[in-house]
């Protein structure tokens, strides 16, 4: 079966994750993670693309952004990937491929799954048992949205400003969705859709999608029709 393009809708907040090949590191020091933020930032801003929120593990990395048109995120990931892997080629003085094949992606309904989404980013390192607290990971966008330290990558998304009138009431706010953290069935979600392509929303919001698309964002129901009985 061909496999589907890549659903990119602009305006619309995208889920992202790129895993290294075979589950190998794509990190191997502070400098590897550093340049890939750098990247990140600077492509992001020549195409137009909102980056809400970010975590570097050490075999993949995930980003949960906004482009402002349809070759954003496309572009963007392009150029990242590419410049990464000579780079990192060239300092570790290996060659051949980094990435498992191309970035997966999707589109989330806000107002349903952007907070869990990032809440889902963060933990991921105390997931893995790398830390205790999330705050203590230094390679993911936590500790800017607790007011840690300014991370110029990030652009917050409008739901994280209803957070709170105050950045210490956004803060906190923050912080306790992280420490209450998300279901099982939210992870599962959150992951499959990306790496599987389908939108991840309630109905009207997918039906809404699929509108401003030809690209078919939603599973087909398996299996034929169902036929009703034919009277005698």
């Amino acid at each position: 079966m061909a496999r589907l393009p890549r659903l990119t809708v602009p305006g619309y907040p995208h889920h992202i994750i790129q895993r290294g090949n075979n589950r190998q590191a794509i990190f191997n020091d502070a400098a590897d993670y550093e340049l890939l933020l750098s990247l990140v930032d600077e492509h992001a801003r020549k195409q137009q693309v909102a980056v809400h929120g970010y975590v570097l593990m050490s075999n993949h990395f995930h980003l949960l952004a906004t482009p402002e048109t349809v070759e954003g995120i496309p572009q963007m990931m392009q150029a990242v990937g590419r410049r990464y892997v000579r780079h990192f080629n060239l300092r570790h003085a290996r060659t051949g491929t980094l990435w498992e094949g191309r970035y997966r992606s999707t589109l989330i309904q806000a107002e349903r799954h952007l907070l869990a989404c990032m809440v889902y980013m963060d933990l991921n390192p105390v997931r893995a048992a790398m830390v205790v607290d999330p705050a203590d990971y230094s390679w993911s966008s936590y500790s800017h949205y607790i007011g840690r330290r300014t991370d110029k990558l990030i652009t917050p998304h409008p739901l994280y400003w209803e957070l709170g009138n105050t950045p210490f009431a956004r803060d906190e706010a923050y912080a306790g969705m992280v420490r209450a953290g998300i279901s099982e069935e939210q992870k599962r979600a959150l992951t499959d859709s990306a790496m599987r392509g389908w939108a991840l929303g309630e109905p009207d919001y997918v039906a809404d999608l699929q509108r401003r698309t030809q690209r078919r964002v939603a599973k087909s129901q398996a299996g034929r029709p169902v036929r009703k009985p034919v009277p005698n």
